[in-house]
């Protein structure tokens, strides 16, 4: 109940506030609208670079595991090549 009472005092004075500093209000927010959009800008290209850079790696890691697994199954298959012949030798 408290907080309720509390949250209505505080929207009255924010609203009463604004209505009496709205001038000094809409400079505030002017000058605040541009460093947001530049912080957050500059937030997306970060993150977004990051997931670039996230996205190289499993590239390299799945280009050199498909190598090792490509000698893996030659070194295999001449194995069982070499097992088949002295099955059909003997």
């Amino acid at each position: 109940m408290k907080t309720l009472i509390g949250g209505a005092i505080g929207a009255v004075l924010g609203l009463i506030g604004i209505s009496i500093w709205w001038k000094p209000f809409l400079q505030l927010l002017a000058g605040a609208i541009p460093v947001m959009l530049l912080l957050g800008g500059g937030l997306a290209l970060y993150l977004g670079f990051d997931e670039l850079k996230d996205t190289w790696k499993k590239d390299d890691t799945t280009d050199k595991a498909a190598t090792g697994d490509v000698e893996k199954y030659k070194k295999e298959i001449d194995e069982l090549k070499g097992e088949i012949e002295k099955l059909k030798s003997a």
